[in-house]
């Protein structure tokens, strides 16, 4: 009992983790102001090579009424 107790709970302790390692795939990056600092986004627009995805990291800038100087940055990355 208490082994099977002990893998469920296993078990559940590393699907949490996983889901909070997942990073959101959408078609298009969203307009300036609509993401949190920090928040990642992979996004499959087609910009970059073959076999890469856009990855945004969202930014907290003034000129879009944040309140920090935090542009949001874009890269390739592997998929």
């Amino acid at each position: 009992m208490l082994k099977s107790l002990g893998f469920a709970t296993g078990f559940l302790i590393i699907s949490a983790g996983n889901s909070l390692l997942a990073e959101t795939v959408v078609k298009e990056e969203p307009a300036m102001g609509a993401m949190r600092e920090g928040e990642v986004l992979l996004v499959d627009d087609g910009s970059c090579p073959p076999g890469q995805i856009k990855r945004v990291v969202g930014g907290n800038h003034t000129s879009v009424g944040g309140t920090k100087q935090i542009l949001r940055t874009r890269s390739c990355v592997r998929r």
